[in-house]
């Protein structure tokens, strides 16, 4: 009897453990089913997250390409503006010079013609009245009174002088005239060999008077180490522009070292070893110009200058078009970013600069001697 109760216990607990048993599978099958759920859903916000990442990277790509091609744009806008702008300045350049040369070439020519004439006329007349002097060594009262009041000697030296120097004065007016025409080449605006040493002459002749001595500055002392050069296969009208504006930038800089120099004399401030120029006439303010032949097909011109150099906060900018260091009415900004044009873009070359503070700088323009194509004027549509 005890023994079969003992028996249907044990079955008892065994159908309970059974129980038991089915529940806990029952509960991890519904984990399972929950785990691979959750896997699934993981799966789909991984993928989406994913999506969303390629979209961001995707905008990311597009905006940079944008902004890229925004700012390529605004690049050409203003190099666009720059060439108008330079283009009205030429323009109003070319036809201000035109009308100048031509009111003062016809009558300085009519003048200085006349003058040989004049002189002829002079010397054949003062030879009538030494003539008519050695015929009658003692003319009549009223004659030698005349000639006193006249002083008929000191005419007779003098007139010839005076002659002279009005024949060098003219011709002095005809040389400007033909450098402004030179300058501005306004019938030689083609492609074509060109003396570069002409152009420089004439834009040195053309701010001649700011080279000059002033109240403020000693005069500018120009150094001129000119190398043999051919001619130059180029723009000639556009690279007398690069000379004008860089031989104007080494004024201007020395301009301002006597600015600077003036200020700090006018502090106690000025070192030991200068003196402010209403002390001192010592020519200390020069300019450098040197040309050679550089490996064989290149030419470079270098402008130097002793002024303040160029601040190391702006150099950067340099050739950025409209930035500009002077002040309002001095510049517009245009002159080294439109050399900087002609010379590479125009020229195939390379315009390079070296500045040392209180030192100086000096601007290298490097072009080929002969030009594999012809390139378009910089004015061109």
């Amino acid at each position: 009897m005890m023994t079969e109760m003992r028996s249907d216990e044990i079955q008892a607990e065994i159908q309970a453990l059974r129980k038991q048993n089915r529940i806990l599978i029952k509960k991890l099958e519904r984990s399972e089913a929950d785990r691979r759920q959750l896997e699934d859903a993981s799966d789909q916000r991984e993928k989406l997250l994913k999506g969303v990442i390629r979209d961001l990277e995707h905008s990311k790509l597009e905006l940079e390409n944008r902004s890229r091609e925004l700012e390529e744009a605004l690049g050409k806008l203003k190099t666009l503006q720059m060439r108008l702008i330079e283009s009205e300045k030429m323009s109003s350049l070319r036809i201000l010079v035109a009308g100048i040369a031509h009111e003062i070439n016809n009558p300085i020519n009519f003048v200085y013609g006349n003058l040989s004439c004049v002189k002829t006329y002079t010397t054949d007349l003062l030879d009538l009245v030494q003539a008519y002097q050695q015929l009658i060594p003692h003319p009549p009262e009223v004659l030698r009174q005349k000639v006193e009041e006249i002083d008929l000697s000191f005419l007779a030296e003098d007139l010839p002088s005076l002659i002279h120097s009005m024949q060098a004065g003219t011709r002095r007016v005809r040389e400007i005239v033909l450098a402004l025409r030179n300058f501005a080449r306004l019938d030689e605006a083609e492609f074509k060999p060109a003396n570069l040493h002409d152009g420089i002459e004439n834009t040195l002749l053309i701010l001649h008077h700011r080279l000059e001595k002033s109240a403020d500055r000693p005069a500018i002392q120009v150094i001129k180490e000119y190398g043999d050069l051919p001619k130059i296969e180029c723009y000639p009208g556009q690279l007398n522009q690069v000379f004008l504006h860089l031989i104007n930038n080494a004024i201007d800089a020395l301009e301002e070292k006597e600015q600077k120099r003036h200020f700090l004399a006018s502090k106690g401030e000025l070192p030991l070893d200068q003196k402010p120029f209403a002390e001192t006439q010592s020519d200390e303010n020069r300019i450098w110009i040197r040309t050679e032949v550089y490996n064989r097909n290149r030419i470079r011109i270098t402008i130097a200058d002793n002024g303040i150099g160029i601040p190391e906060q702006v150099r950067s900018r340099l050739f950025d078009p409209f930035f500009t260091t002077k002040p309002v009415g001095k510049g517009t900004g245009l002159g080294l970013a439109l050399s900087y044009q002609i010379v590479r873009e125009k020229h195939g070359g390379r315009l390079w600069y070296e500045s040392t503070p209180a030192a100086g700088t000096q601007f290298v323009v490097e072009i080929p001697i002969h030009q594999l194509e012809h390139p378009e004027p910089l004015n061109s549509p």
